[in-house]
């Protein structure tokens, strides 16, 4: 196992030890990491590592989400490790790249995981996405700007996300840790 792999079953372990409900799905995320040389690169056609970002106003009251265009649901920014395998700046990244804020930083360690298939569509085949979450905070400048991966960007009241069922269930999940 490499050194990239193992620091990350370190970091999980840790989010297994204070999340202890998610044990089964940090086990299958160990798995992958040592199983797959591969795992943070995109052209693993079967899965890899993705980093995104739980992204918070600066009072932590509201939550950035973004109107996926591919997938046409609203979700948190992230994105492709493509071979970095420091997964909280690969959620720093996409959450800049994704809504033009500046003065972003991330907030501790893992948030939450999540792992979730991505249908096949024309240029790739269906495949899954280990995700690594990260809370990443915003500064006092909430000005976002919506790029050609989303539809829309809004900032969400945290309990709002919690409660509304028409939202992705990781969402929700995310939005109940936060608020406990």
């Amino acid at each position: 196992m490499g050194e990239s792999a193992s620091s990350l079953i370190q970091a999980l372990r840790r989010y297994r030890d204070q999340w202890q409900g998610d044990a089964d799905v940090v086990a299958q995320f160990e798995d992958f990491a040592q199983t797959h040389a591969d795992a943070f690169e995109r052209g693993n056609p079967v899965a890899h590592f993705t980093g995104s970002a739980w992204l918070v106003s600066a009072d932590g009251e509201r939550v950035l989400l973004m109107h996926h265009r591919k997938l046409d649901r609203w979700l948190q920014p992230g994105g492709h490790a493509d071979g970095d395998t420091d997964l909280a700046r690969v959620a720093l990244r996409e959450a800049e790249e994704e809504t033009g804020l500046a003065g972003l930083h991330v907030d501790g360690g893992i948030f939450d995981v999540d792992r979730h298939r991505i249908p096949a569509r024309a240029d790739e085949p269906e495949h899954w996405h280990y995700d690594l979450r990260y809370v990443v905070r915003a500064s006092a400048d909430e000005s976002f700007v919506v790029n050609a991966e989303s539809h829309a960007l809004a900032w969400r009241p945290v309990n709002e996300v919690a409660a509304d069922e028409t939202l992705d269930t990781s969402l929700r999940r995310m939005a109940r840790k936060w608020l406990a």
